[in-house]
């Protein structure tokens, strides 16, 4: 008898265990939350400008989904870019993405543009206590052109895709092409032509790239102070790019060149033509463990021209540390000694120091 019962029981569970296998799923089985936080202490000795404050860098939101073939993503960030007191909370990420094919995908929304290397990667995992100066003045974080900050991101159309599988896993060459509004962020066209930009790069081994970026478009509604009429400025780049990731190792270098008038400032509508038409810059850095998945050493050497001249320029030669408490909290700190070639005082020096966490 108690046979009997015990092989009604377990044919029963198996029934039950199949329903439950076999329900549908709901829709939002399929979302997932998370974001990060980033606190951050700055000091320099600018001669023009000496800071010593505890900031908070910014706070992450991040939904991310799936309906069949399509993965989608909403991003919310708050920041305190505008400065202390005057924070900044704004949509970065609202993007559909056809992900069928690992050879041809389709985005759609805004999201990251198709420019370099670093812009892409998360303000986290980036590494730094910022990204490169450069990659902030061309690639539309605080843009030399006056774009508000966007954290590199515009509205647009993608398409993108891996070719040609290795045995490893690894594919050996990505292409991706988008057509943007060229305003960035939760902005609409403001003289109806679109941005282009392109990239492609190959990988020869797992953990190795190198590739070329293109970028062509124009940023409308500037205003020239000479003739106080409105126009369209042009606006040509390129970038250049190789990297090494593996392994908890990342070595990274990028060129990039910009043609195009400037304007006066971060969010400015106004041309600066003291700035020239013309800038450029570049930046190389190395990260290696010195204990596994603990502590990373790090440095970085970088320059930005803002009239692709060396009386603009400003280099910076940066060291410092990551270490991991646990995969989700970390501290930073970083040192450079800054050469600012338009200021008086050419030379001062710069610590950051931060805690990071993901959630």
């Amino acid at each position: 008898m108690k046979k009997r019962l015990f092989i009604i029981c377990m044919m029963a569970f198996a029934v039950l265990s199949g329903y439950a296998q076999e329900k549908p799923q709901k829709w939002y089985d399929n979302i997932k939350f998370s974001g990060y936080g980033m606190l951050q202490y700055q000091w320099q000795d600018k001669e023009e400008k000496q800071t010593n404050s505890f900031n908070l860098r910014l706070l992450r939101m991040i939904l991310d989904g799936k309906i069949g073939d399509f993965d989608w993503r909403a991003q919310i960030q708050g920041t305190n870019a505008k400065g202390p007191g005057e924070p900044t909370v704004q949509l970065v990420d609202l993007y559909a993405e056809w992900v069928k094919h690992k050879e041809f995908r389709v985005r759609a929304g805004q999201f990251k543009r198709a420019f370099t290397f670093e812009n892409p990667t998360h303000p986290i995992t980036q590494g730094w206590y910022a990204y490169a100066d450069v990659i902030n003045r061309l690639s539309g974080f605080g843009d030399r052109a006056g774009e508000k900050s966007s954290g590199g991101r515009d509205i647009g159309i993608q398409l993108q895709g891996d070719l040609f599988p290795a045995s490893d896993g690894h594919r050996y060459l990505h292409y991706q092409v988008g057509v943007y509004n060229g305003e960035g962020i939760n902005r609409s066209d403001k003289d109806n032509r679109k941005d282009i930009i392109g990239g492609i790069w190959v990988s020869p081994i797992s953990g190795v790239r190198v590739g070329a970026f293109g970028w062509t478009g124009s940023h409308g509604d500037m205003t020239d102070p000479v003739t106080g009429t409105t126009r369209n400025v042009p606006l040509n780049r390129y970038a250049l790019s190789a990297e090494y990731d593996k392994d908890e190792v990342t070595f990274r270098a990028e060129y990039l060149h910009s043609q195009g008038l400037a304007a006066t400032g971060i969010g400015s509508t106004t041309i600066d033509y003291s700035k020239g038409d013309k800038a450029d810059g570049w930046y190389v850095f190395g990260i290696v463990p010195v204990i596994k998945s603990k502590l990373h050493a790090k440095a970085r050497y970088q320059c930005y021209r803002q009239c692709k001249d060396w009386a603009t320029s400003k280099t910076m030669y940066e060291v410092g540390a990551n270490y991991f408490f646990s995969k989700n909290l970390e501290l930073t700190a970083e040192y450079a000694r800054v050469n600012d070639r338009t200021l008086n005082k050419h030379d001062y020096n710069f610590v950051d120091i931060e805690l990071d966490f993901r959630f």
